[in-house]
């Protein structure tokens, strides 16, 4: 140390050269840090899904779970498995060691999966997925007065592709309103009146309700794609679909036997605010998401959408990156005041200029931090903030 300070004495520019680089790409390393309210942390499980309708758990555990587990013995680099078996549904938890590249061993799980000889009939197909580690960075009502849900949701449908439209943000969730179904009541009078049966409607509608490829036709000049698209959406398509032709010609269509009407899935989840039917969107950040300049894109659209709506209104419910500027403010108020407190202090025992160095030692430091913290992917939040204010 002593012969660092003697070089820095005998020549003085060079410390000046060392303060310059520190404020340099000080200000370069901080414009490049990302903000997020905890740290950042890899994630390090990777999940198994399967849907298998009208299954126990005994039958998902045995037909499943156990031949996913068996086939997973053996592989380098998984700390635990952990699975849950309930009714029509089960799941695979996988944690892999610290230090394994995930992505890696999301492949040899994907593998081991694909080895497993049969699954049940009937059940869905796997879905094998890495876990993200994502953190919510705001959460918004939609809401207004005597809207119904369904125009709510599709206000939402709406906010949620122009949100997703903006750089930096991948997460939108949407809650508040229950499952869309299309209700199909058949009229018992009108099968008999018909000479329908109930099993006859269902068919109809399983086999009539589809959309099929049938290959294409090559000619020397065109090539044309077969397709059978009869897939309705929307209650009004399918209450057209034909249940019967009879030898007459006389047709008979769902609309005559049965009443169909879209409609939301029976829960009693529903969320308001103000005391009006509302939708909750929540954005999230991911590791590779900068929450304060997510936050403030957000809050802006909200800005422009209340402005240029009057039937309804966006409300902020809650918002991660308050707490994290309000703590970023606190670390620059406290900044100024220790400098000025040093600054006083040594002018009353030594001399002016000693003291403004002392002083300025203090962001010189932090600056020269601000380098380092990139390179070790240190983000700005609540936890790194505060260390930040415990140093000053």
């Amino acid at each position: 140390m002593r012969k660092v300070i003697a070089y820095f004495i005998k020549f003085p520019v060079a410390v000046n050269v060392v303060i310059a680089a520190f404020v340099i790409f000080g200000i370069f390393g901080i414009r490049s840090m990302k903000s997020s309210f905890f740290p950042l942390v890899e994630s390090r499980i990777i999940t198994i899904s399967a849907i298998y309708p009208g299954a126990s758990p005994q039958e998902i555990e045995e037909g499943v779970v156990l031949k996913i587990e068996d086939n997973l013995k053996g592989l380098v680099g998984i700390d635990r498995v952990t699975s849950v078996s309930q009714e029509s549904a089960g799941s695979v938890v996988v944690e892999i060691e610290k230090g394994q590249d995930i992505d890696v061993l999301l492949g040899e799980v994907k593998n081991a999966v694909d080895r497993v000889p049969s699954f049940p009939t009937g059940m869905e197909p796997l879905v094998v997925e890495k876990t993200e580690n994502v953190r919510e960075t705001i959460n918004f009502a939609i809401s207004g007065k005597n809207l119904p849900l369904k125009t709510l949701k599709s206000i939402a449908r709406g906010i949620e592709n122009d949100l997703r439209a903006m750089d930096g943000i991948s997460q939108v969730t949407i809650t508040g309103y229950p499952d869309e179904e299309i209700e199909i009541a058949v009229r018992e009078k009108d099968l008999l009146a018909y000479g329908i049966t109930f099993q006859e409607v269902a068919q109809a509608v399983s086999q009539e309700n589809i959309l099929v490829t049938g290959g294409n036709i090559k000619t020397s000049q065109e090539e044309y794609l077969i397709r059978a698209n009869g897939r309705s959406y929307e209650a009004s398509g399918l209450s057209n679909l034909i249940v019967r032709s009879n030898p007459n010609g006389k047709i008979i269509r769902l609309r005559e036997v049965a009443d169909v009407r879209d409609r939301f899935s029976e829960t009693p989840n529903a969320s308001y605010y103000n005391g009006d039917l509302s939708v909750n969107i929540a954005i999230s950040n991911t590791n590779d998401e900068d929450l304060i300049s997510s936050a403030d894109k957000i809050k802006g659209y909200i800005e422009d959408f209340n402005l240029n709506n009057d039937n309804v209104q966006l409300s902020v419910l809650s918002d991660s990156s308050i707490t994290l500027n309000q703590r970023t403010q606190l670390l620059a108020e406290n900044a100024a005041i220790g400098m000025l407190l040093v600054l006083v202090f040594l002018s009353i025992f030594l001399n002016t200029r000693l003291a403004f160095w002392v002083a300025a030692g203090l962001p010189i430091s932090f600056l020269g931090m601000f380098i380092f913290a990139t390179f070790f992917n240190v983000t700005i939040n609540v936890l790194s903030l505060f260390g930040m204010i415990i140093v000053i």
